[in-house]
């Protein structure tokens, strides 16, 4: 026999330019005396088929009245309720389960795809309420249907929160800070997680505390013990990326809504390394990658990775390299005659004295840096050469040079021309009608010389 059920649900409305109006999950309680809901939990699958845990009610919580009204935490009506959620409902989304120890009792899901009910419109305002009779669901017009309730009642008996001494506000997870987070895994994502530390003397119930990444919310479960660590692994959930271009944020959040701690981690993640945080003698906070992963424990500080029998780190490069030519694996001495090369790690003959080498041909010398033979190179003295006098000759350039500028006083002369031809023509008349002028005058002047001769 059913004890709880989903009575009705809407996803929020965006009213006047109000986003999230009216949403809210009912549960009814069908036996009309209190209940307990130690083991009751709901759960929400999004329609990428992501599944989020919405509420997990610990033990002690307590129902005592005939409804339990939950809003989603950022809506306007969020105050006219017995209980808030993070994870906002969608208009096409589904199921939303509520379960008993894990086991599905109820479920209601709105894709549009049988056996599902139809999807949220857009613009009405619509709520889906099941007929208590016929356990059918019905679409409402939301000022048709409207949840019990009644502002300062007691439905609800939850364990007693801890409270923030200066805010005086519900601070179940305010205490909580984020100390590991493992995203570069090895083999599969199953591996990433997420490690939170409680320093203070108190367990914390996770219950109604979630997780925010890129935009979306993750509720938590559980409880951490005092002065312990609690490792969340995103599972199925969603995926953290293994090494971000630009820094990811992930924020920690209160049951009412407040942003308790962020972790940002950046880029340059090593495979297998998880990025956690330490504490120098000072107290002074820093985070560093370690390749010691440490999920519900203390964090542990290491370098360089682990390597497989056989391989040894080469502190330059953090790699694994074969550790075949080490005479000495305890102190990793190279044997006799040899060195370790720094580059690669392995052991490299040392090169002899030059008196022992082969001699170098003829025409070649020994580079006294490599002991490597190298060509003789010879240096022009001048001395088997005869000095020629420079003649004076007109040089090649000079002859080209030359040709560059007549060219240029040319094409000068020609665009002259060309440009003031007309000018040109007009003084050219006037200098032949002048020389004509002139010469008239000089024959008039020896014809009256002759006649005066005559006379």
């Amino acid at each position: 026999m059913k004890t709880l059920i989903i009575r009705a649900l809407n996803p929020g409305y965006t009213i006047d330019g109000i986003a999230n109006a009216g949403e809210f999950i009912e549960l009814i309680n069908l036996t009309g005396a209190p209940i307990s809901l130690a083991g009751f939990s709901l759960t929400y699958t999004n329609s990428s088929g992501n599944t989020t845990p919405l509420i997990e009610f610990p033990e002690g919580s307590v129902l005592t009245g005939e409804n339990l009204l939950m809003r989603y935490y950022n809506s306007p009506e969020a105050t006219k309720s017995d209980l808030t959620y993070i994870t906002q409902l969608a208009l096409n989304a589904g199921p939303l389960e509520l379960r008993y120890n894990g086991e599905v009792v109820d479920a209601v899901c709105w894709t549009g795809k049988s056996p599902c009910q139809p999807s949220f419109p857009s613009k009405s305002l619509i709520s889906l309420v099941r007929d208590l009779e016929t356990e059918d669901l019905i679409f409402y017009q939301s000022t048709t249907y409207e949840p019990d309730f009644e502002a300062g009642r007691n439905t609800l008996i939850l364990p007693t929160p801890v409270v923030d001494d200066e805010t005086g506000s519900q601070a179940q997870c305010r205490v909580l800070e984020f100390t590991e987070i493992y995203t570069y895994y090895e083999a599969t994502q199953s591996e990433q997680f997420i490690e939170l530390y409680n320093p203070s003397a108190s367990t914390v119930q996770l219950d109604g505390c979630a997780l925010r990444y890129k935009n979306k919310t993750y509720g938590l479960s559980g409880t951490i013990a005092a002065e312990n660590y609690f490792a969340f692994y995103p599972g199925e959930q969603f995926s953290l990326t293994k090494n971000p271009t630009k820094s990811n944020q992930i924020d920690l959040i209160d049951a009412d809504g407040q942003v308790v701690d962020a972790l940002v981690y950046p880029h340059g993640q090593k495979k297998s390394a998880s990025y956690a945080k330490f504490y120098d003698a000072s107290g002074t906070e820093s985070w560093h990658i370690t390749y010691s992963r440490t999920p519900t424990s203390s964090n542990q500080y290491q370098e360089f990775r682990t390597c497989p029998a056989g391989k040894v780190v080469n502190l330059l490069t953090g790699n694994c390299i074969n550790s075949t030519s080490i005479s000495d694996s305890s102190t990793g001495a190279c044997p006799a005659g040899k060195y370790r090369n720094p580059l690669t790690g392995r052991c490299k003959n040392i090169e002899s004295s030059s008196s022992s080498l082969k001699p170098c041909a003829k025409g070649y010398e020994r580079n006294p840096e490599t002991n490597r033979c190298r060509k003789i190179s010879s240096t022009n003295t001048g001395a088997s050469y005869a000095l020629v006098p420079d003649t004076g000759g007109t040089s090649t350039t000079t002859f080209v040079a030359f040709g560059i500028v007549a060219t240029i006083v040319s094409a000068g002369v020609i665009y002259i021309c060309l440009q003031y031809r007309r000018e040109i023509m007009r003084a050219l008349r006037k200098v032949r009608q002048r020389f004509h002028h002139l010469r008239k005058d000089l024959i008039s002047r020896k014809i009256s010389r002759h006649r005066d001769k005559e006379t």
